[in-house]
Order: structure tokens, then sequence, then C-alpha cells
């Protein structure tokens, strides 16, 4: 009788789970509405993922690598999580998935899905919930086929980031690139960058700033009237929380994601309500992402009772994505990258008078990235 009331002590032991992005900064927008996300899906649970009391805690990595790699540290070593989730930045991940994946911890990621990661330098314990990099341009790509845009332009600031997306939208666009124009990440003014192209009448632009240039660009962009005339077509800027601090500059811009609010189906309705209900404003896909991977991690805890000890165990139950999500459908790759249906969404204002997006064409189904034939896992 002790020795069955020791044991159900300590199934109720609660699993610490480490959960890490960035809180700080200029980048901190993202890292908190994929920690709303996930905790959303928690709290919903009362306080359990997989029917187990779950402990959560919450690590801002400044979006520096450095500091990541001492919050790894310590939350492996100290505080014994056998998962970790989150990250933002491509620059964290690069440098914080093998020391995590090389000592038997499980890294759930909610953003980031660097191309290494997904190809050569794949891990059995590194499971990406959201993304592989390149998916929100290529859809990008295939959509403009599909409009039947001959020649268009491409603008970023001149960085790693915007050489990445630009590869991804030229992986799947057949037409003409009239242009490639690259400016430095400081820029703040784009008028003769927005003069030349204009210069250039193309189709389309596909554009892609990070952070506080996304509004920028966009604005002025609009204010040049080219919203009007030639259509802007996007990768990762066009996030709710962006759109509502552009407001009527970003009508009528589109871009390419894995998932909207109007995406169709129960539990996306459900969460969406919820989220709005809790946080008072509408998820972006950073939220969506972590609800996705809180409902991850509660399948596969419920698969293995709460046993994360049994790594190939939870490790199998992880791989097979037990889960209804918020996009419909959930699988992962043999990379541990989902395969996705990707859409394109227009900005608009709702019923509400509230600034959103609304699908408007889903180019790509069962998307697979263009790496995880790179990578040796089966």
């Amino acid at each position: 009788m002790l020795a069955a009331s020791a044991a159900f002590a300590q199934a109720q032991q609660p699993i610490k789970i480490g959960f890490m992005a960035t809180f700080s900064g200029p980048v901190s927008v993202p890292g908190q509405e994929m920690y709303d996300g996930f905790m959303l899906a928690v709290e919903e649970r009362g306080g359990k993922l997989g029917g187990v009391p779950v402990e959560i805690l919450k690590e801002d990595d400044q979006f520096k690598p450095e500091v990541a790699s001492q919050i790894v540290t310590k939350l492996i070593e100290r505080e014994n999580v056998p998962v970790i989730a989150g990250v933002v930045g491509s620059n964290v991940m690069m440098a914080v998935a093998k020391p995590i994946t090389d000592k038997g911890v499980f890294l759930v990621g909610l953003n980031s899905g660097p191309s290494p990661l997904a190809g050569a330098s794949c891990s059995p314990n590194l499971f990406v919930a959201s993304w592989q990099n390149d998916n929100i341009s290529e859809v990008v790509g295939q959509y403009a086929n599909d409009k039947g845009y001959k020649n268009v332009v491409l603008m970023t600031a001149n960085f790693q980031g915007g050489k990445d997306v630009l590869g991804g939208f030229k992986r799947y666009y057949k037409g003409k690139i009239l242009d490639e124009i690259y400016t430095p990440l400081n820029q703040l003014d784009f008028s003769a960058e927005l003069t030349q192209l204009t210069s250039k009448k193309p189709d389309a632009v596909f554009a892609f700033y990070p952070g506080s240039l996304a509004i920028t660009f966009v604005r002025q962009y609009q204010l040049a009237g080219l919203l009007k005339t030639t259509p802007l077509l996007s990768s990762g800027i066009l996030e709710i929380p962006t759109i509502a601090a552009l407001k009527d500059s970003a009508l009528g811009a589109f871009g390419g994601s894995f998932w909207g609010p109007d995406t169709d189906n129960p539990v996306n309705r459900k969460f969406v309500e919820q989220f709005e209900s809790k946080y008072k404003h509408i998820p972006s896909t950073w939220a969506a992402q972590g609800y996705d991977g809180a409902l991850l991690l509660d399948s596969a805890i419920a698969k293995v009772k709460g046993n994360l000890a049994d790594k190939d165990a939870f490790r199998a139950a992880l791989k097979q994505a037990d889960f209804k999500s918020v996009r419909g459908s959930f699988k992962f790759n043999n990379n541990h990258f989902p395969i996705l249906d990707m859409s394109m969404y227009e900005v608009i204002k709702d019923a509400k008078g509230r600034y959103t997006v609304r699908t408007v064409a889903t180019p790509m189904k069962d998307h697979q990235d263009a790496y995880h034939n790179l990578c040796p896992m089966t």
C-alpha cells in the first residue's frame, strides 16, 4: 500500500519543461505570442499536458546565442528538464540545437526552422512544430506563378535571413526577376529604392523586412501609391501585431503562411475564440505555433503516461503527432519538420473593424521542405 502511494505521488510530480524564447528587445513580440499560445493550451488542461502536471520554466534568451547557451546549460544541468520548447531566432536555434539534443534532451521548436537542421544536421531529438524557414516564401513564389505575374522586383534587407527568404521565393517562381534590391539593415528611408522599382514597372514586388523595418517599409510603399498599382507580396511581415500598427497602410498586401485566423476547423475556431477572450486581440501565427506545440507535447506525454525517461517511446510518440492541429491535419516528415498546406493571405478589416488577414488561396498542399532528402533519418 505504501509502495503504491509512493508511486502515485511520484507520478504526480510535475514534468519540468523549459520554455526559452525572446521576451525583451525588438524581437520580443513573437516570443510573447508563442508563450501565450502555449500557455493557453496548458491552462485549458488545468496546468497539465498528457494528463500530468507540468511546470513551465520561462527563460528570455534576449535574441542572443551566448545568452541562450547559458540558459540551456542551466535548464539541463540544474533543472534536469527533459524538454525545451520555443526559440524565436535562427541565430539562437543554430547555437543551441546540437547542445540540447546531444544531451538527450528533446527540443520542440515553435518558430525557427533553419535549413541545416532540416537537412544534413537533422536530429532524432529535434521536432519543429512550426515550419521550415523557406516555406513561407516558396508559397509566395508559387502564388506569383498562379497569378500570372511575368516579372517581379525583389527587395530585402542585406542580411542572411533576407537572402534566404528571397531564395525560397526564387526556388518556385518561374517568371523574370527584373531586379534584386538589398538595403542596409539600418536603413529607414526607402524612397530611392521605391522610385527605382517604379521605373521598372514590375507586375508585382516581393519584399521581406524584419521587425520594425517591416512597418517602415510597408508604410512607405503605401504612401508612394504602389499598393494601388503594384501588388505587394511578402513573407513573415504581415503578422497581426504588425498590421495592427500599420492599419490602412497594409490593406491589400499579401503574405504567405501555413495558417490564418480564418482557418476553418473546430480546433482553430476554439483556439481563436479562447485566445481573443483571454488576451483581447486576434492571435498571430506565432501564437498558433505555440498552441500547436503544446498540443504536440500533450499527445506525446499522454502516450508514454508521463514517463519521459523512456526516450525511445517518447520520441516515437512525438513523431506520431497524434493530435488535432489548429491548421487541420499535422504530420512530420522524415526530418521531424511538418508537411504543410501553405496558403496566401490578404490584409483586410473584419466586421468589427479590426485589421486581420483572410485566406485567398492555398497554392501548396502537403508541401515538403527542400532539405528533407538531405536528412539521414527515415
